[in-house]
């Protein structure tokens, strides 16, 4: 991989709260750009007139070989039917084989939308890590915690042998980085979420969990200890700094002051809360008010919009505030485009010769908007200097040959099920 820079001639560049700046720019391999008089070394000189080139989306909510479970054969029902009645009997059958086709097949949807990282949760971590390794994408790969017996562990604390050596693992610098990946306060006990923080701050990793996302999750925890998910996740000392919580919708303000007080970070899944109509989903106002992280996330392309195009995510989640909160300057483009992108090193390019991205407007200034609320093709990927994408051509990854191993794969997978 080479560190020289690559050139875009004649383009427009937008980074973060909406900066904008046209004219020859060079995009170098530690994730900064800079202004280019033209006499550089660079790995490619590319004509960028008709591009536009943004942050990368960052993905901090999946599930990625849900893709082999990617079609309505559970759609129309509620979570918890959906879970034991679809998703559970499903998964029992799953392999690394499985996870290694489904994982090839979200690696393959994430780069030709643009994503270059996805904060993962699901069985056979070390497959998926390899293959988005292999991929050239980033990740923060869960390896899933429940004291429900898993496809890959008999149960929690074989789970957690297995995340003790993968997080020893765990390089500055690499692409991935593993994590451990504790379902929820309903299919882990205390001593399992226990243990689960201690091994991520004996290895320096961080903890993954759903949290607060059904009226149902928290009314049980709540007739059961007596407090409420965040509430009794906080008195037992489970948390660490970083600690990644999916959904945490149905939350209380001062359980959104306890995440800010652990440094956490929420995740905001509008499809997935919309679609298995949870009947609320994370509000942002008040998780902004507290100064709480929070990213964007689209959940397994089994539950949300059976897909991973966080283009697609960052419109819903701007469309859902402004609906929920009856306030219509919630979350615009440029918001939500920073939102999708938090924390990208990389750069994504989309094809401004696309009739979603017109027209530009009358001083050039509908880019994001059009990117948002219409949506591009990517045309190039770039991850750590690396081309992942060109000209809207996948390379590190055979789209047509995946096509063909997951129809396969499904086909086998599903044979018998009605």
């Amino acid at each position: 991989m080479s560190d020289a820079p690559v050139r875009y001639r004649n383009t427009v560049l937008y980074d973060r709260g909406g900066q904008k700046v046209t004219g020859d720019v060079l995009l170098h391999a530690d994730g900064s750009w800079s202004s280019s008089n033209g006499d550089e070394d660079v790995m490619e000189d590319i004509d960028g007139s008709k591009r536009l080139i943004t942050r990368s989306f960052q993905n901090w909510h999946t599930h990625l070989a849900m893709q082999l479970n990617a079609r309505d054969f559970s759609d129309g029902f509620p979570l918890h039917r959906w879970l034991n009645e679809a998703i559970f009997p499903t998964e029992a059958r799953i392999t690394p084989d499985y996870v290694r086709m489904g994982s090839r097949c979200a690696a393959a949807e994430m780069i030709r939308t643009g994503s270059s990282f996805a904060a993962d949760m699901y069985f056979f971590p070390s497959v998926t890590g390899e293959v988005l390794t292999n991929a050239g994408l980033r990740g923060l790969i869960g390896g899933p915690v429940s004291d429900a017996a898993l496809p890959s562990h008999p149960d929690a604390a074989s789970a957690l042998d297995e995340l003790d050596g993968l997080l020893a693992t765990n390089q500055e610098n690499d692409l991935v980085q593993y994590a451990i990946a504790t379902h929820s306060v309903y299919l882990c006990n205390e001593d399992t979420l226990l243990r689960a923080s201690e091994l991520a701050e004996r290895r320096q990793g961080r903890l993954h969990i759903h949290v607060s996302e059904t009226r149902k999750e928290v009314a049980d925890c709540h007739a059961k200890t007596g407090l409420y998910p965040v509430e009794y996740l906080d008195s037992i000392g489970f948390f660490q700094p970083g600690t990644v919580c999916a959904h945490a919708s149905w939350v209380k303000k001062n359980e959104i002051r306890m995440l800010k007080k652990h440094e956490a970070t929420a995740v905001h899944c509008p499809s997935s809360n919309m679609k298995l109509a949870c009947g609320g989903t994370l509000s942002l106002p008040a998780y902004m008010d507290a100064g709480v992280d929070v990213r964007l996330g689209t959940d397994g392309a089994a539950s949300s919009g059976n897909g991973l195009n966080m283009q697609a995510e960052a419109r819903l989640a701007s469309l859902v505030q402004r609906h929920d909160h009856w306030d219509s300057t919630l979350l615009p483009a440029v918001d939500a485009m920073d939102l999708a992108t938090k924390g990208s090193k990389d750069w994504a390019v989309w094809n401004l010769d696309d009739v979603r991205m017109r027209p530009r407007g009358r001083s050039d200034n509908r880019h994001l908007a059009n990117l948002i609320f219409n949506g591009a093709d990517c045309m190039d990927l770039w991850v750590g200097g690396q081309a992942l994408r060109r000209d809207g051509m996948t390379l590190t990854l055979d789209e047509n040959a995946i096509l063909d191993e997951i129809d396969e794969a499904v086909a086998t997978y599903y044979e018998g099920v009605e």
